[in-house]
């Protein structure tokens, strides 16, 4: 079997993959592209992913030798022992040119996880019917839209649906912390890339100063970012408030270790657009989402950024500003349920002001619990696990001498 995935969570879904593969075939053998977790469940890898970190960026593939060259590899590996089947798993850029390959070969191409090109770069849409045997989607509206565009595919479930809550008491995650048990939390994810981080935990932090609350705010840290350069990072912004008002109290935020469990203590969170939307929503925590990018880079995605029907109702529409929904969870649920902060609505007033419902027990904060325990029914399948229906699939188009 060969594998391709280049990045964290794609590893971790492709470890559970080739653990429930070598349970019904036990001689399986498995290549690719990994990272340590699947090596780790039995991969021998061709290429490591963190030696291609940035591989997905189609100039990078092309014109840097040495990544060019783990690309050769990972061609050569399918060409001179061409695997049974290949499973790729997100990473559009890298995994399209190999999905060409092995199409060539007569090898049956399962896809885990979409690339998101039903929001852009729908000219890859014929890559997918010609190179793709099935697509396995997380997201429910997903399936549809590749039904209606000739392609199999099949709404598998989120792997993360399938997460139990965590488990520790609110009294034990506070003297972890040190929190105070008796004030209510506040989390804040504003990324995890540093360039994340960078554009929205100032806003938050002055958010945080401007409007002072008696609530504690724990800012959880992900693997990808440096403790300290964090902890300085948002002391250093702390320290540059109030300006004209030194007796202004400040408010203490703590870095925490696990988002899970930040999202699922706190009254209330502060989410930027990504994965962690996901997370919160599952977890069933109220809520806002925020984003800020250079503003070219905004005006350029949204002249770029449609939603065909599948995915978001023409009823719907924009936002007052113009916008088109950008959470993950309010365009499972075909409506804004999430409210979302983008460029200039980002902003400490406009934050502080869309987060007080949230934090109190009014119809507002009632009415999005009661949408987010909707919404996680949406990704949640009757029947096999997400990687068992993944399996299945895999199992379905291998040759009868290999099963």
């Amino acid at each position: 079997m060969f594998l391709s995935s280049g990045e964290a969570s794609g590893d971790h879904y492709g470890a559970q993959i080739i653990h429930a593969l070598r349970a019904s075939l036990p001689n399986a053998t498995f290549t690719g592209l990994g990272g340590a977790e699947m090596a780790q469940a039995g991969q021998t890898r061709i290429v490591k992913a963190e030696d291609v970190a940035h591989m997905g960026i189609t100039e990078v593939i092309l014109h840097a030798p040495y990544i060019y060259s783990q690309y050769r590899k990972l061609v050569a590996s399918i060409r001179s022992h061409p695997p049974a089947a290949a499973i790729l798993i997100d990473f559009p850029d890298v995994n399209f040119r190999l999905a060409k390959h092995l199409k060539s070969l007569g090898i049956p191409v399962i896809w885990f996880v979409s690339p998101q090109l039903w929001a852009w770069k729908r000219r890859r849409l014929r890559w997918v019917q010609q190179r793709v045997t099935r697509m396995l989607t997380i997201f429910p509206f997903e399936e549809q839209f590749y039904k209606n565009r000739k392609v199999q595919a099949e709404f598998v479930g989120h792997p993360l649906a399938e997460l139990p809550l965590p488990t520790i008491t609110r009294e034990a995650y506070a003297a972890h912390n040190n929190l105070d048990p008796n004030k209510p939390w506040i989390a804040l994810l504003p990324g995890s890339r540093w360039r994340e981080i960078e554009s929205n935990l100032p806003t938050m932090v002055e958010m945080a100063c401007r409007h002072p609350r008696d609530v504690e705010y724990i800012l959880p840290v992900a693997s990808t970012i440096d403790r300290p350069r964090l902890a300085d990072f948002t002391a250093g912004w702390i320290s540059h408030y109030p300006g004209s008002d030194p007796t202004l109290t400040l408010p203490y935020i703590h870095l925490v270790s696990d988002a899970r469990e930040a999202l699922h203590h706190a009254r209330a969170s502060v989410v930027a657009s990504g994965t962690a939307t996901v997370q919160a929503a599952l977890i069933g925590n109220p809520f806002l989402v925020v984003y800020k990018v250079s503003p070219i880079t905004f005006k350029l995605a949204k002249s770029l950024v449609w939603y065909p029907p599948e995915v978001w109702p023409t009823e719907e529409g924009t936002d007052r500003n113009g916008n088109l929904p950008i959470a993950m969870p309010n365009l499972i649920a075909g409506r804004r349920i999430v409210p979302e902060l983008l460029q200039e609505r980002f902003n400490p007033d406009a934050l502080s002001e869309a987060l007080t419902p949230l934090l109190r027990d009014t119809p507002t904060r009632q009415r999005q619990l009661e949408d987010l325990a909707a919404l996680r029914q949406c990704l949640t399948t009757q029947g096999p696990t997400p990687i068992v229906r993944v399996r299945d699939a895999v199992l379905s188009v291998l040759p009868p001498s290999v099963n």
